[in-house]
């Protein structure tokens, strides 16, 4: 089953890596990735564990166990807004 996103439509290739990448940083919460694509953790797990191959999926999930800057509820005042290093920052 493929998720859709926010706009309705299953996500194409750009998506699913954009996705991906964002779920591999640390600093980018689920909720981000919710709002920017409608996929709520859960979904983000389910595309990951679609999407990568078994021993990756495992490095990242025990990478993201009890990691507090994926939930925006539970990071600390100090970690401040990530920004890829290819975005256009001006």
């Amino acid at each position: 089953m493929n998720p859709l996103l926010a706009h309705g439509t299953p996500p194409d290739a750009a998506d699913i890596s954009r996705i991906i990448e964002m779920a591999w940083e640390d600093r980018t919460p689920f909720e981000s990735i919710a709002v920017q694509f409608g996929l709520n953790e859960s979904a983000v797990i389910a595309l990951m564990r679609r999407q990568l191959k078994r021993s990756s999926f495992k490095m990242w999930r025990e990478r993201m166990a009890g990691r507090t800057t994926k939930h925006a509820a539970l990071r600390s005042a100090e970690v401040t807004r990530h920004r890829a290093r290819h975005t256009r920052q001006a």
